[in-house]
Formats: structure tokens, C-alpha cells, sequence
């Protein structure tokens, strides 16, 4: 994820994310630099790497990726940051049940939507091909 950081730098960060089919959600601590970023400025980014095969006899990779722009919003709905901690839990824990986990941190946890102004893709060519002819 990339935001608007101090003195006019990009800051990017690892995050986990989950999209709904509309919207993506991250979680977060309720403070810190991303959050003290979003709060100065909501647009922010995220690139999103589907796939990354090295094919070293090629000199090249088979990739996949998407880069996906809009603005944060923080959720202060207690029911859409269960939903949403509910998504991430299934994406990133599936087959385990969060909602002690859930009930433990909803007090103190942030959620962030990000809602999707506009995305982009690139995909390399040999996938595309494959793509084509299957």
C-alpha cells in the first residue's frame, strides 16, 4: 500500500488485505505512520502481485498484477469491521472460527476501506497467450 508520506515521499507497506468485490479492507493498529498518512490524505494505492514466475532460462518472469487507486475511509460501524475481520479471518485463517479473536480486538483495532477509484492491470505476455489459446 502506498500513501502520501512526510516531506512529499511516497511511504509504501506490506499489507493483508481482502476484497469484498467492491471494496478492499485492511486492518491495522489505530495509530502509527500509515494511519497518521491516511488521516492527512485518503488517496492512496495498492499493487497487488497475482503471480510471479521466474523463468530463468528466458531471463524473464511470468507475472500478473493489478494496481488498484482510492480513498481510505476509516469504518467506525462496529457491524462492517466484524464483516470485514470475518473476510480476512476466512482469506488468511479459513477453516478457523475468529470471532473470540474478533470479540478480543474490535475495540481496538482499525479498519480501513479503501474505496476503488480506478485499476489498472499487466500481465506478461506469455500468459496472456496461454490465456488465449485455452
Amino acid at each position: 500500500m502506498a500513501v502520501s508520506g512526510d516531506d512529499g515521499y511516497p511511504y509504501a507497506v506490506p499489507i493483508n488485505y481482502v476484497y469484498d468485490g467492491t471494496s478492499i479492507y485492511i486492518h491495522s493498529a489505530a495509530q502509527g505512520y500509515k494511519i497518521d498518512a491516511l488521516r492527512r490524505n485518503p488517496k492512496c494505492s495498492l499493487c497487488i502481485v497475482d503471480k510471479d514466475d521466474v523463468i530463468p532460462e528466458e531471463f524473464t518472469s511470468y507475472f500478473r498484477s493489478v494496481i488498484a487507486f482510492g480513498t481510505a475511509c476509516f469504518v467506525e460501524s462496529t457491524d462492517e469491521k466484524i464483516e470485514a475481520l470475518r473476510l480476512l479471518a476466512r482469506k488468511y485463517s479459513p477453516g478457523i472460527d475468529p470471532e473470540a479473536e474478533i470479540a478480543r480486538f474490535i475495540k481496538t483495532v482499525s479498519i480501513v476501506r479503501i474505496d476503488i477509484d480506478s485499476v489498472t492491470g499487466k500481465e506478461a505476455i506469455e500468459l496472456t497467450r496461454a490465456g488465449r489459446d485455452a
